[in-house]
C-alpha cells in the first residue's frame, strides 16, 4: 500500500502543512506545522495516527513555527537539510530515504528558495515546500536566496512523472494540488527552457 498525503490549511499566510501515513502501520510523518500545529495533531488523532518524525522541506519561520509543539506533543525528532536547519536532530541530504512503515519518502535537495529547500517524493507525488507552487514558484530575492539554484531544482521537478501529483507549501494557486503534467502546460516558471528567461521572469 502506498504512502497517503493529507493536506490540512495551516494559518492565516495560506501555508499547508501535511501529514504523509502509511495506513497499514498507522505511521505518518509530519511535514511544516507552520502556525497552526494543532491543527495537525488534531487530524492525526482523527485519523488514528503515530507521528513519528517531523520534517521540514527548509527554514523559514512560517514553515517551522509549530515544530516546537509537535515534537512536545510526540516526542517526534526533527528532520531538515542543515543549510537551513542545522540543529535538526537528523541532517537530511539528496537521496536521503525516511521510512515510513513499510514505504518511504525519498529526500529531494531543491535550493534556491532557500539554501537548505528539499522536496519530499512519495513516488507518485511530491510535497514541494516553496520550491514548486501550483502555477507559480518560489520567491529567489530573499537572503540566502539564489535563482539559478531554484532554476535548476525547477529543471529537476519538470522531469518526474507528469502523473505525479504536487503538494505545495502554500495555496497560491488556482487549486491546492497539480501534478507535474499540468504545470507543464500552465506553470511559466517550470516551462522556462533556459537560465536567462528564467531570472529574467522571477527576478523583473
Amino acid at each position: 500500500m502506498a504512502l497517503e498525503v493529507i493536506q490540512i490549511p495551516a494559518g492565516d499566510a495560506a501555508n499547508f502543512t501535511y501529514l504523509v501515513c502509511d495506513r497499514q502501520s498507522g505511521e505518518a510523518v509530519a511535514i511544516d506545522p507552520s502556525f497552526t500545529p494543532d491543527a495537525l495533531l488534531s487530524v492525526a488523532e482523527q485519523e488514528g495516527l503515530q507521528i513519528i518524525l517531523l520534517a521540514n522541506t527548509h527554514g523559514h519561520r512560517d514553515h517551522i513555527f509549530g515544530n516546537e509543539r509537535i515534537i512536545e506533543a510526540t516526542g517526534a525528532r526533527l528532520a531538515a537539510h542543515p543549510a537551513d536547519l542545522p540543529q535538526a536532530d537528523i541532517q537530511l541530504a539528496d537521496g536521503d530515504r525516511i521510512t515510513v512503515g513499510e514505504n518511504s519518502l525519498e529526500v529531494l535537495h531543491t535550493p534556491g528558495h532557500s539554501p537548505g529547500s528539499v522536496t519530499f517524493a512519495t513516488g507518485d507525488a511530491v510535497i514541494t515546500g516553496d520550491t514548486l507552487f501550483v502555477s507559480r514558484c518560489g520567491r529567489a530575492d530573499l537572503p540566502g536566496s539564489n535563482v539559478e539554484d531554484l532554476y535548476r531544482s525547477l529543471q529537476r521537478l519538470k522531469a518526474l512523472p507528469p502523473e505525479t501529483t504536487v503538494f505545495p507549501g502554500h495555496d497560491y494557486g488556482p487549486q491546492p494540488t497539480s501534478t507535474i503534467g499540468n504545470e507543464l502546460e500552465t506553470n511559466e516558471f517550470i516551462r522556462c527552457n533556459d537560465l536567462e528567461s528564467f531570472i529574467k521572469l522571477r527576478m523583473g
